[in-house]
């Protein structure tokens, strides 16, 4: 069989696992958002940090809720990092250095992951467990209470109550993300992944001496870290590493983790605004999207330009071959797409218009299907967008759903679409103007601008993969990108509430002969166009500077 052919049969049997569970798993997530029932162990966990989960919030309230569970999120997960010297099971390994803690609890609170150390070198099982991979789950289900927060601002009228936020985290968290990680654990267990609590200890005899490797609950983590679109790996080489990634199955597993309740949750926005077409529709970008992505990165690292390309088959470098080019390139496109960030290659080695489509993926928004709950709030403000742009076309107020677009509403979208772009282009200005950043470049001219460009790009994107090549472990870069990933993270969710509030307030207004049917493949395809135009006119200079010339020149 031709790794082409592979790689398509790949992307047929994912395409064929997430269109069985697309439609149980949306209505499921739907009724756990409606429900008005809690169970026994949620009524715990309300008592526990005395939370009255029937009360209602305005959109103010619920984001004083968010920030302050996410400021004692960072703060818990640093002072973890900083004693981590005086914990048991930390496998003897010293407190975290301030900036990298920072760094690392500001990272996995904004549910980027970024990672700036050797994880098998710097944090021991408390902290991996009781720290980073808790954070996996409360962060996801942080993002999916925001997105249903907005769903609701689009059902509901007359009304600014936008549900309540610690019923939708703990529902989140219990409900969904808790029983499919178990599943998924299982499911990696069996596929070879570890799972323990091990020390260190000495593996085998290389060139006259020996390697050390630690355990850990590895597979409980890669399956939460995907699932929930996290990414932060348990070592250093992430899912290329063979304890969290073992073979083809579980990579393709994998990537079905990530993907899945992203996709599932157009399938809820539809049942809970009351039509099932108007989440095909937002379903249908997404998928053009994804599809065209994936078709283009593997026709680049499969492309034959040279003798070594031939030899190997295509651009092999920074691959592993357990999974070749289409396990990696599917991989890499799934992992950008969303605001994943795990790798299982090295995306520095891509060939340059390669690693231009991961940076490009993560500057779309990642909306395609985007991260667990920012996926959907993020192409529901695009396709606001393209709502007003075609009430501009014809002379006509803009209507989504049965609620006007006006002013408040346009604004609030447009200072979403603008935040990660100014805080991308900013700090890689900035990077690349002052003497030392520079420095930790492993490459010059338009690669090592990309290494810079991936990094600010990863980091203000909430996505936290590395392009590897760039030394980030630096008080600069440290600071730099742990502060674009807070800002990156919780300031679109401020536009987002206020966005939900806003659309709560109004009354729906009848459809009439003029309004945009926003359910069809026409809005679908003005929606694609909108989301490229956009991103193409916001970054293809920096594009252009380095991927772009670097493919170009090759």
């Amino acid at each position: 069989m031709s790794p082409v052919l592979a790689g398509v049969l790949q992307m047929l049997a994912l395409l064929v696992a997430l269109g069985l569970v697309y439609r149980p798993l949306g209505d499921y997530m739907a009724g756990v958002y409606s429900s008005t029932k809690h169970l026994r162990a949620e009524k715990w966990i309300y008592k526990a940090i005395g939370a009255h989960p029937n009360t209602g919030m305005r959109w103010p309230a619920y984001l004083r809720a968010v920030l302050a569970f996410s400021v004692v999120g960072v703060l818990f997960l640093y002072l973890l990092q900083r004693l981590q010297g005086a914990l048991p099971g930390s496998l003897g390994f010293s407190s975290i250095d301030p900036d990298q803690a920072f760094n690392t609890a500001a990272s996995f609170v904004a549910n980027t992951n970024w990672q700036s150390y050797y994880g098998e070198q710097a944090m021991g099982h408390v902290v991996q467990t009781g720290g980073l991979a808790v954070q996996n789950f409360v962060s996801a289900a942080v993002g999916m209470a925001v997105a249903v927060a907005l769903v609701r601002g689009f059902a509901r009228s007359r009304t600014g109550e936008l549900g309540n936020f610690w019923a939708d985290l703990v529902r989140g968290t219990v409900r969904i993300l808790l029983p499919i990680a178990a599943v998924g654990a299982v499911v990696l267990v069996a596929c070879g992944a570890i799972q323990n609590f091990a020390g260190i200890h000495e593996v085998g005899q290389f060139m006259g001496g020996s390697q050390q490797w630690n355990g850990g609950a590895v597979a409980s983590q890669e399956a939460i870290k995907e699932l929930g679109t996290n990414g932060g790996g348990y070592f250093n080489a992430n899912s290329a590493h063979p304890f969290e990634n073992p073979n083809g199955l579980s990579n393709l597993f994998e990537i079905f983790l990530i993907l899945v309740i992203p996709f599932a949750l157009t399938r809820t926005f539809g049942r809970m605004v009351g039509s099932l077409k108007q989440g095909y529709a937002l379903l249908a970008a997404m998928g053009v999207i994804w599809i065209g992505a994936t078709a283009l990165m593997m026709w680049t690292e499969f492309a034959h330009h040279g003798p070594a390309y031939q030899i190997a088959g295509g651009a092999m470098e920074g691959k592993e071959t357990r999974f070749g080019i289409a396990g990696s390139s599917l991989f890499a496109v799934a992992t950008t797409l969303t605001s994943t960030g795990a790798v299982n290659s090295f995306h520095d080695s891509y060939t340059g218009f390669g690693g231009g489509i991961t940076m490009l993926d993560m500057q779309l928004g990642e909306i395609a299907p985007g991260g667990v709950g920012s996926g959907l709030y993020g192409i529901l403000v695009m396709a606001i967008i393209a709502v007003f742009i075609a009430g501009l076309m014809v002379g006509r107020t803009p209507e989504y759903l049965g609620k006007k677009i006006g002013t408040r509403e346009i604004k609030l979208a447009a200072c979403y679409i603008l935040i990660t772009p100014a805080l991308v282009l900013c700090f890689t200005a900035l990077a690349m103007a002052l003497p030392t950043p520079p420095h930790s470049m492993t490459n010059t001219g338009a690669h090592g601008f990309s290494e810079i460009l991936y990094a600010y790009t990863s980091g203000a994107n909430n996505n936290g993969s590395a392009f590897a090549g760039l030394n980030a472990d630096t008080q600069w870069f440290n600071t730099t990108i742990g502060l674009a990933m807070l800002l990156g993270r919780f300031l679109p969710m401020v536009f987002i509430l206020a966005l939900a509030g806003s659309l709560a307030e109004q009354k729906p207004v009848p459809a009439t002969a003029g309004t945009l049917a926003t359910h069809k493949p026409l809005f679908s395809g003005l929606l694609v166009g909108t989301i490229l135009i956009i991103t193409g006119l916001t970054f293809f200079p920096a594009l252009a500077l380095g991927p772009l010339a670097e493919g170009l020149a090759s």
